[in-house]
C-alpha cells in the first residue's frame, strides 16, 4: 500500500484532489478529535458504530498511526494521511508546515501538479506487512489448488548472546531496481516448482528499530512440505543473492555488516 501525507493549511483539500487520480482502493486518515464519538463501555478499549449499508465509525485509545496503517494495508492500495507531520511517509508540506519526510513543499496546494504528487508517493517505499502479503496470495487465481500458506518473518534482534552489546537499530540500503528485479526472479523460480502456487517476498529499507520486522516471505502451496521448503529456500536465496546492505547500530558502535564478514 502506497502512503501519502499532507500537512499545513489545505492538507485535506489537497488529498481529496489527489484521490480520484489513484487506481485502486483508497483510505483516508485525518488527525484530530472526533465529535459524537460512539458510546464506550467501562473496560472496552475500542468501539465501532456500524450502519446497515456497511458504513462505520470507531473510537478508542492506544491505536497509533502505524497500527492503523497495518490494518489498512490488507484491504487498500493507497492511504492518504492529513495532519501527521511526524509520519515517516512521503509528505506534502503546505504553508511552511514542518514534516518529518517532506517530499514536496508549496505555499498552496494548487501550485502543485497532481502527477508530481502521485509520482512522489509511488517513489516511496510501500507500507507492507505480513498480513498484506498473506491476503495477496489468497487472491491468487491458483488459490483453489492450495492447502497451505507458509510464512517467514525476519526481525531486528537486540542481541544474540547475553554478553553482546545491544543492537538498537539496523539500516538497510539496496541497489534500486536491481534488488527488486532479483527478488522477482527468485519468486518466479520457486513458484515454478511442482506443488508451489505463489511466492511473494518483501524487504524493508531505511532505519528499522530493534524488535521491528525486516523481511517477509509468503508461499502458497498445495501441501505443507512444499510450502516449508519453499519458504526456507526463499529467505536463504534472498540473503545470498539480493544486493541489500546492512549497517548495525549498537549501544557501542556503528558498522556495516559486510565489512565485518
Amino acid at each position: 500500500m502506497h502512503v501519502l501525507g499532507a500537512v499545513g493549511p489545505g492538507a485535506t483539500a489537497l488529498l481529496e484532489r489527489i484521490s480520484p487520480h489513484l487506481d485502486g482502493r483508497v483510505a483516508m486518515v485525518e488527525s484530530g478529535d472526533w465529535s459524537d464519538e460512539p458510546t464506550t463501555l467501562s473496560g472496552v478499549e475500542t468501539a465501532y458504530t456500524l450502519g446497515d449499508d456497511g458504513s462505520w465509525r470507531a473510537s478508542g485509545t492506544e491505536r497509533p498511526l502505524e497500527r492503523v496503517l497495518d490494518d489498512l494495508s490488507t484491504r487498500h492500495d493507497y492511504a492518504l494521511l492529513s495532519g501527521f507531520p511526524e509520519a515517516t511517509v512521503p509528505t506534502v508540506a503546505l504553508g511552511g508546515a514542518d514534516a518529518e519526510k517532506a517530499v514536496l513543499e508549496a505555499t498552496d496546494g494548487e501550485e502543485l501538479d497532481t502527477d508530481d504528487i502521485v509520482a512522489a508517493m509511488e517513489a516511496g517505499e510501500p507500507h507492507v506487512t505480513l498480513s498484506t502479503l498473506v491476503e495477496q496470495v489468497k487472491q491468487s487465481p491458483r488459490a483453489d489448488r492450495a492447502g497451505a500458506i507458509a510464512t517467514f518473518t525476519g526481525r531486528v534482534r537486540a542481541k544474540e548472546d547475553d554478553d553482546d552489546a545491544r543492537t538498537t537499530q539496523l539500516t538497510f540500503e539496496k541497489y534500486d531496481g536491481v534488488a527488486e528485479e532479483k527478488m522477482r526472479t527468485i519468486e518466479s523460480e520457486i513458484a515454478a516448482r511442482e506443488g508451489v502456487e505463489e511466492v511473494t517476498m518483501f524487504h524493508r529499507t531505511g532505519v528499522i528499530e530493534d524488535g521491528e520486522d525486516i523481511v517477509f516471505v509468503v508461499v502458497l502451496a498445495g501441501h505443507r512440505r512444499e510450502s516449508f521448503r519453499a519458504v526456507e529456500d526463499g529467505i536463504d536465496r534472498l540473503k545470498d543473492e539480493v544486493p541489500i546492505f546492512k549497517k548495525e547500530t549498537t549501544v557501542e558502535e556503528d558498522f556495516w555488516v559486510h565489512d565485518r564478514d
